[in-house]
């Protein structure tokens, strides 16, 4: 047993990578195309410690739903999770080591839906020109929050929409017939046709 303390030695010059020689199938669940789920419902200690295990080949995912402890039902859909995410919201503690924190990791499943739909709502009623931006812009931070989970929780609503919710935005598109956007339309028409495309 070693009676050194303190930094190592000999500083690392790159980070350990676990199945470094291994060929990574992408279908499977950890891969390019099947990224793990958000980690939600947990005090930010818990979710350091799941990235951890992600981070260094040691996370198992779950085959089948879990039992929650408190409810006896199968509804524990995340791995290391001890309560389902009703029971945790219920009591106020964390859905893993069962403490009761402030600032919980994450946000509900149900909240996200709602999101979606809201967002989807306003693609629905923008005009074309305002939908394929918005498209784009959403394909854009799909593929950054699969390459890795974003530490801004605001997102990009504020940039895309110039009202402040999108709600407001989508009202804005119903009500408006589109006056204000011709000169704009106009000019990118003649720039086209300048072009010769």
């Amino acid at each position: 047993m070693s009676s050194r303390h303190g930094p190592p030695k000999h500083q690392n010059s790159f980070a350990w990578k676990p199945n470094a020689g291994v060929k990574i199938n992408e279908t499977e669940v950890g891969g390019k195309l099947r990224p793990y789920s958000e980690i939600t419902g947990v005090c930010p200690r818990c979710k350091e410690q799941i990235d951890w295990k992600r981070r260094y080949g040691k996370y198992k995912a779950l085959a089948e739903p879990a039992k929650c402890q408190r409810c006896s039902k199968r509804a524990v859909r995340q791995a290391y999770h001890n309560l389902c995410s009703g029971c945790a919201k219920e009591q106020g503690v964390c859905a893993k080591c069962r403490c009761r924190v402030e600032r919980i990791v994450g946000r509900d499943s149900s909240e996200v839906e709602a999101e979606q739909k809201l967002l989807e709502e306003a693609v629905r009623n923008a005009r074309e020109r305002e939908r394929r931006s918005l498209l784009r812009a959403m394909n854009k931070d799909k593929s950054k929050s699969s390459a890795k989970t974003p530490t801004n929780e605001e997102g990009k609503a504020g940039e895309l929409f110039p009202a402040a919710s999108l709600e407001e935005y989508a009202e804005q598109t119903r009500n408006d017939d589109g006056d204000e956007n011709d000169d704009e339309e106009d000019e990118d028409e003649d720039l086209i046709l300048k072009r010769g495309i």
